[in-house]
């Protein structure tokens, strides 16, 4: 890969954001042997979580941008713990929750918002396993949780 990752994220104008503290008694990332395991970050717009349940008031569009946000603050807390985001491997695995109604079905495209980002950014290592499902409710009200693994 001839740009590193700051170069990347310069050319997508994305800025990261400091990342966030844990909302209850958890790390925000642990790292065991070559492997970073990110906690579940939850959806946020203008700092606050970003309310709402897929299939009542917001719609996959919607989600999707709630997704890549997370993507971008996920991306916030990998390089605060590792240092240089040119550590990274591969992101392995994107686990997505989606706050939804049990008729709503696009979770899978709502969770697109975050692996279409990771690939943007990360290029081939980017490209990860994923899991997407629909849940009652998120803690705070979020419209969606994302965690991630990554080889470093």
């Amino acid at each position: 890969m001839t740009t590193n990752i700051s170069d990347r994220l310069k050319s997508l104008g994305i800025d990261l954001p400091p990342p966030g503290p844990p909302a209850a008694a958890y790390v925000m990332a642990a790292t065991t042997g070559n492997t970073v395991f990110l906690s579940g970050h939850i959806a946020k717009r203008d700092g606050k979580p970003w309310v709402g349940k897929l299939g009542v008031d917001m719609n996959t569009v919607t989600g999707k941008a709630a997704a890549r946000s997370i993507a971008i603050d996920l991306i916030s807390t990998l390089q605060s713990h590792l240092g240089s985001l040119d550590k990274v491997k591969r992101i392995v695995k994107v686990m997505g929750l989606v706050n939804s109604t049990s008729e709503y079905t696009e979770q899978h495209l709502v969770i697109n918002g975050c692996s279409e980002l990771l690939f943007e950014v990360f290029g081939d290592a980017g490209k990860h396993a994923r899991s997407a499902f629909g849940v009652a409710q998120i803690p705070l009200g979020a419209c969606v949780e994302i965690e991630l693994i990554a080889e470093i």
